[in-house]
């Protein structure tokens, strides 16, 4: 087991480039959920176990060298493809009235918490990352008609490199973590972020039975009916 406190270049850069060019890519294929981790275990395509342990004011971009074997001129390097993330402009509504901006924010808040979609703002803009297809994004938001609103569609790569560390973690680190963990009748996945103080639980139950506990605290519960 390899620990990686730090990353030690891009592959973008000229000194690996060159590197590359004459040795062994080992790639580290990191799904969007796992990307914005600071702290994860996992094997590259070679077999190489790595426990990444990163400041938690870093994350990991795509290309980012983790591991050099020199002796064996092997590189282990990151592999991150983030989906796309629905940007929404806000720009000028600082100019409308109180009562207007009271109104387009409770409707797009409204809008988007309807549809479970997580987001995070900066400034004046939202993002919001893909948890279900584009065109049906896009649909929801024509639907709504959101005055003074603007949205577009962005590559995840060029949004992550506009916020901190636990902002991408907030985006990009719950948008589909639960598909990818099954316990039998039970799918639980936990994404403790307590440097951010932040506590996401999400909790898929398939209920032929009844539970006499209260779900009435803050974690976030989906329930699949009983049929």
């Amino acid at each position: 087991m390899i620990l990686v406190e730090s990353t030690l270049g891009n592959l973008s850069d000229p000194l690996w480039q060159q590197r590359a060019a004459s040795g062994t890519v080992d790639l580290l294929v990191l799904e969007q959920w796992e990307a914005p981790k600071s702290r994860l275990r996992k094997a590259s395509g070679g077999g190489i176990e790595l426990a990444i342990s990163l400041p938690r004011s870093e994350h990991l971009h795509d290309g980012d060298v983790l591991h050099y074997d020199e002796a064996a001129n092997i590189i282990v390097a990151a592999r991150i493809a983030l989906k796309d993330v629905l940007v929404i402009e806000l720009d000028g509504i600082e100019k409308l009235s109180p009562a207007e901006i009271l109104r387009t924010c409770f409707e797009l808040g409204h809008g988007l918490g309807n549809q479970h979609w997580p987001a995070v703002i900066k400034d004046t803009t939202v993002y919001v990352p893909l948890s279900v297809d584009q065109k049906v994004m896009a649909s929801v938001m024509r639907t709504h008609a959101f005055e003074h609103v603007k949205t577009h569609f962005a590559p995840g790569a060029e949004i992550a490199a506009k916020l901190e560390a636990r902002e991408v973690r907030l985006l990009f680190a719950g948008a589909d973590a639960t598909p990818h963990h099954h316990h039998g009748a039970h799918d639980h996945s936990h994404d403790h972020d307590h440097g951010d103080h932040r506590h996401d639980h999400a909790h898929a139950h398939e209920h032929g039975h009844s539970h006499g506990h209260d779900h009435s605290h803050s974690h976030s519960h989906a329930h699949a009916p009983v049929k």
